[in-house]
């Protein structure tokens, strides 16, 4: 390969290679870091101005919502006028006008038809004003109103025998609440809105997760519904330390957005900068917790994620318990954990649950393959092309022998064969659940035999690509394995460019980049560097439960002891 670089490169003299191997590294660096900083100085260096302005551009984003933020005064007519020109235009918006019983106070109720429980809204609102009727001696209040606030608090404390009802003063807050299944009542003299919840419960049954399976374990995930989740937690961890604040996110659609910590265990530090970063968000919507995890990471440059998704409640209660924070977005099964380290990505709940000794033995195995998933490939370019000195004799005439015919150098055949296995991954994920599974196992098997018999590729390569591929599947945080997935390319670029050396100057940038980098102040490496003894009992290892009396000391919480 590098008398091939030769053909097209002139011939530099030895000091000439080694100064340019070394000053490659150098450079690639540096430039990484000058676009690091480009990019933070226009998102992260106004944060705390932002923080302070958080109220005044949330209140700058009503006044610029998709709907007028017209003031509702209690004159029926005109408020009515101003419902209708806002919902006018919506076919599954209904406006129902009706007469108070006993009174002669028009009023109306705005919901939108398949998100209301119709029975629940009879039952609750039209049986109470309609049918059942108000004492003669309160007539008066409606007729004559004297005063809008004691209005109000009869309908509120009288009428309305719901839990949820709450006041609104503008027609753009209404509107807002009605979409997400809400009723909005408007009734003569009284300025403003009651909005009554009976939104229609849509949430799929409890199910055991699919992206992150157990054969031993709790069977239960989150669903998309955030009262689901904040129950389930609040199931799983039965404590009143466990705090739940909530925000509302988005700027167009506003969307729920609830932190869940530990009181008396989280650093407070900590909880107040993942709420300043999720204020600092600033997007139409949130469809999905993947768009809070990429605005509030660290270093969006990054292959790694610095923020960790979960979709088991065992694992969010666990982290809570470390002195972790965990955010929950409605509308996804997928809540985030903060801070994420990279041996996180590594662990599974199952390690727990097991006993010490398995526990230890498969962690330190997903260790393995993921080191196995990320250089095999390259270990097999640079010993082929470079190396092949280094290989026991046996093996390498073994190898010479399967390599006779094959047209292309090992890179190429790599990539032909990496390119193929990615490829039939894709498409195995992408196909109905039935034969999604036969078409990569039959896909692989095929490809790689008929790759065999025309000679494209020897037949050690496809035992390394199939080892690397089977490697990555063991790693149980699917994002993480991406990650590897990508690295795994550049790895085999530098040993087709630099041989055995290319192949340990990659892992040392590698290293490099993982030592600097940091979630929400905490170094990703840890406990590895900086070096912590104490929390080294739940790293490479798992620790017997005796054992591991401290919680992580990284995250600096209020109570370092979990056993009193």
């Amino acid at each position: 390969m590098w008398s091939r670089i030769h053909t097209y490169l002139p011939e530099w003299p030895i000091w000439g290679q080694a100064f340019l191997l070394a000053i490659i590294p150098i450079l690639i660096m540096k430039g990484y870091k000058v676009l690091r900083l480009s990019l933070k100085k226009g998102t992260f260096s106004t944060k705390d101005q932002q923080n302070q302005d958080a109220v005044s551009e949330s209140s700058s984003h009503e006044e610029t919502g998709s709907y007028a933020n017209i003031r509702l005064t209690g004159n029926y007519a005109k408020d009515l006028i101003s419902v209708k020109a806002t919902f006018g235009q919506n076919a599954d918006v209904c406006i129902r006008e009706f007469v108070i019983r006993g009174t002669n106070t028009p009023a109306a109720v705005v919901y939108v038809n398949g998100l209301v429980d119709h029975d629940r809204l009879d039952m609750h609102i039209f049986t109470p004003l309609m049918i059942e009727g108000i004492p003669e001696k309160e007539w008066h209040i409606f007729e004559a109103p004297s005063d809008e606030n004691e209005l109000k608090v009869y309908v509120k404390n009288s009428l309305l025998p719901v839990g949820e009802v709450q006041e609104v003063e503008t027609l753009q807050q209404a509107a807002q609440a009605v979409f997400i299944g809400k009723n909005a009542v408007f009734i003569d003299g009284m300025a403003g809105a009651l909005l009554v919840g009976s939104a229609k419960g849509k949430s799929r049954s409890l199910e055991e997760p699919v992206s992150e399976a157990l054969i031993r374990g709790p069977r239960i995930g989150f669903t998309e519904r955030l009262s689901d989740n904040t129950g389930i937690l609040r199931e799983f961890g039965g404590n009143n330390a466990l705090f739940m604040t909530k925000h509302q996110v988005g700027t167009r659609v506003k969307k729920d957005l609830i932190i869940v910590y530990i009181k008396d265990i989280a650093s407070t530090d900590l909880v107040t900068e993942v709420e300043k970063r999720v204020l600092n968000m600033d997007m139409d919507i949130m469809l999905e917790s993947g768009y809070v995890e990429q605005l509030i990471e660290d270093d969006e440059l990054s292959l790694f994620q610095q923020v960790q998704n979960t979709e088991r409640p065992d694992r969010v209660i666990s982290g809570l318990l470390e002195g972790r924070v965990a955010i929950l977005l409605d509308g996804t099964p997928f809540a985030l954990i903060v801070p994420s380290t990279f041996s996180m990505l590594l662990q599974s709940p199952e390690d727990y649950y097991e006993r010490w000794i398995p526990g230890s033995f498969l962690r330190m195995l997903r260790f393995l393959a993921a080191a196995i998933a990320l250089l095999a490939p390259a270990l097999y370019i640079s010993f082929i092309s470079f190396h092949p000195g280094l290989i026991p004799t046996k093996l390498v005439l073994t190898i010479i022998q399967t390599r006779q015919g094959v047209p292309f150098p090992s890179v190429i055949e790599a990539l032909i064969m990496e390119i193929a296995i990615e490829i039939l991954r894709e498409a195995g994920i992408r196909l109905p659940k039935p034969i999604g599974p036969a078409m990569g196992i039959v896909g692989g098997l095929i490809i790689g035999d008929a790759a065999v018999q025309a000679g494209i590729v020897s037949p050690f390569l496809v035992i390394v690509v199939a080892v690397t591929a089977i490697s990555s599947f063991s790693i149980p945080t699917y994002s993480a394995g991406i990650t590897l997935r990508i690295l795994r390319f550049a790895g085999m670029f530098s040993a087709a460019m630099y041989g055995l050396f290319g192949v340990v100057m990659f892992f040392l940038l590698l290293c490099s980049h993982l030592v600097r980098l940091k979630s929400f102040g905490v170094p990703y490496v840890t406990p590895a560097v900086p070096y912590s003894l104490s929390d080294w009992k739940d790293f490479f290892i798992r620790a017997p439960f005796r054992m591991m009396r401290k919680r992580p000391s990284m995250m600096h919480p209020k109570d370092p002891d979990r056993k009193k």
